[in-house]
């Protein structure tokens, strides 16, 4: 008989993918992340040998047979210079609904994971080849989820996995082009089993990038107070506190 998938609390995501970073509670497995190092655009960069870094970390959840890939938020000073390479270069051009559609994404973002991408391929068909029943999760806080989304979208184009994305302080990295915003919206929202990226109305970087045709696979927007410019400054507060539990207390079972 197959096994029906078990999502866990939606807190607890964030507490695991996070390091419990308001440390309210504990972490279902600590997490050892692994990282890929590339280097900086531009020749004054790569002159003064500067380096990106991208974090992530696989573990199998045998109680729940679940394979989960998560991925490590903004960790430093060269992560913030990726996170405002805000230019959308081009990522793929595919094929949808019997229309060609050209992916964008946020560059600084998109560098980040196209250096990790062998290395998170080859370890997740590992893990797939030994529990061929599992389902994946793929988890990221902040400039996390920026990788997640985009993990879950490589993952289903080269191997036609439809994982459970689940992202907290939730960026967006895609950005169409003029007339293709319905297309890239409907082709990201089929590349998930299921999907809630968590972000609260006052928590600005969930507005990032800033700027029209910037999308994600699907926004939750959840929140305990009204929207006010006061409180989108105040980042390390609701940037932080996806542990909350009250926030998803009312979003319907999917």
């Amino acid at each position: 008989m197959e096994r029906r998938y078990e999502r866990l609390p939606y807190e607890q995501y964030f507490l695991d993918t996070s390091q419990n970073y308001n440390h309210t509670e504990r972490a279902v497995c600590p997490l050892e992340y692994e990282t890929v190092s590339y280097p900086c655009r531009g020749t004054l960069r790569r002159l003064l040998g500067l380096r990106h870094e991208v974090d992530y970390a696989f573990r199998y959840d045998p109680e729940r047979d679940v394979i989960q890939i998560h991925f490590q938020k903004t960790t430093g000073f060269m992560d913030w210079i990726a996170n405002f390479e805000f230019a959308a270069n081009y990522y793929d051009a595919i094929s949808f609904e019997d229309r060609p559609l050209q992916l964008r994404v946020h560059r600084g973002w998109a560098e980040m994971y196209l250096a990790a991408k062998r290395q998170v391929r080859a370890q997740w068909q590992l893990l797939h080849e030994a529990h061929p029943t599992a389902e994946t999760e793929i988890i990221g806080w902040s400039l996390g989820s920026g990788q997640a989304i985009l993990c879950a979208q490589d993952l289903n184009y080269n191997f036609g996995l439809r994982s459970r994305l689940i992202t907290y302080g939730s960026v967006k990295p895609f950005r169409a082009r003029a007339g293709e915003a319905e297309l890239l919206a409907r082709y990201l929202g089929s590349v998930c089993a299921s999907c809630e990226n968590f972000a609260d109305h006052n928590d600005i970087v969930g507005y990032m990038p800033p700027f029209r045709g910037c999308t994600d696979i699907r926004r939750v927007w959840v929140s305990s107070r009204k929207r006010s410019l006061l409180r989108l400054m105040q980042p390390r507060r609701y940037h932080t506190h996806y542990d909350d539990p009250a926030l998803y207390r009312e979003l319907p079972e999917r």
